[in-house]
């Protein structure tokens, strides 16, 4: 229990402490790039990768490697065609993400005809886990590696909004029940029956109970443990905020076809207002002042290694 509780004490930063810093820089390939438009998203993009790469350096002391490599590389998805590499950070873009490579592959003729079942059930992509330590390997050293992360907060209300407030024959049953049971007192037999209509003040009692009734889900684990952005060095840094540019910029850097084009349709629950900054100021009024600087320091390294404003 101690060493637990040391543990727990340990600054966010010391999880990056001790382990291999990426090599330098490489110069993005903009061969393809055809026109002047993309100026400034690339401008963008160059300070992100430097602020990044900043970030890592600073907080990086030692060199040794502390996590296996086929569990850094688990959330990463493959294209051979246009050799990219996509590390999968869910609420930030992910499914339509997904039904793109599914077109650079040669799976689909569009993007806009797959459904959410087959993006996320239908296993035709092949994950890098998937390949042997040399086929990992040379995939990292030569593909073009990229992520498109989000706001920490909006991306965690987003994630709640998607599966608590809207019928879920996995996350009701599985982590609703969980929730329930254990922060909510005298709870009703059809609550904790069904695991349905958790509610937002719970479900972050939940993420920040060092003893959690049931484990993390990668709806919500941070960006820092999804991808490792200090462990692996991410050719291009997508946000949300600036998706479809950022996105469609991407897309002429790995040459893709000249039709296709970042999908905008949102993924489900369509009629359902997007999570924005006042949308998630209305769920952050349901915490107290010290669960809203948790829930934060909980997302800190997120915050600082994508350059975000806390909230």
């Amino acid at each position: 229990r101690l060493r637990e509780q040391q543990k727990m004490s340990e600054s966010p930063l010391n999880w990056f402490r001790g382990v291999y810093l990426p090599p330098a820089l490489h110069p993005l390939n903009k061969t393809f790039v055809k026109g002047g438009e993309w100026q400034d998203i690339d401008s963008a993009q160059e300070k992100r990768r430097a602020f990044l790469q900043d970030f890592c350096r600073k907080y990086n002391s030692r060199k040794k490697l502390q996590t296996h490599l086929v569990h850094l590389v688990s959330r990463i998805y493959v294209e051979d065609r246009h050799k990219v590499l996509y590390c999968e950070v869910p609420k930030a873009g992910c499914s339509n993400w997904k039904r793109v490579l599914m077109v650079l592959s040669g799976l689909a003729a569009s993007a806009n005809n797959i459904s959410h079942d087959d993006v996320h059930y239908g296993k035709h992509l092949r994950k890098l886990d998937s390949f042997d330590l040399k086929g990992i390997y040379t995939r990292l050293n030569v593909y073009t590696k990229f992520i498109f992360v989000r706001d920490p907060m909006e991306r965690l209300v987003s994630a709640f909004r998607d599966k608590f407030e809207h019928p879920n024959s996995y996350y009701h049953p599985v982590f609703g029940k969980a929730i329930i049971k254990k922060y909510r007192h005298h709870a009703d037999e059809e609550a904790l029956k069904t695991g349905s209509g958790v509610k937002f003040k719970e479900f972050i009692q939940y993420l920040l109970d060092s003893h959690r009734p049931i484990g993390m889900d990668i709806h919500w684990e941070q960006v820092s443990k999804l991808c490792y952005p200090c462990l692996i060095n991410y050719d291009f840094i997508g946000k949300f905020e600036s998706l479809e540019e950022d996105a469609n910029y991407f897309l002429q850097l790995v040459g893709a076809p000249a039709n296709l084009k970042f999908p905008k349709f949102k993924d489900r629950h369509s009629s359902d207002k997007r999570t924005s900054t006042e949308v998630v100021r209305q769920y952050l009024k349901e915490l107290s002042k010290e669960e809203r600087q948790l829930t934060y320091d909980f997302y800190y390294l997120d915050y600082l290694m994508f350059n975000y404003t806390s909230p």
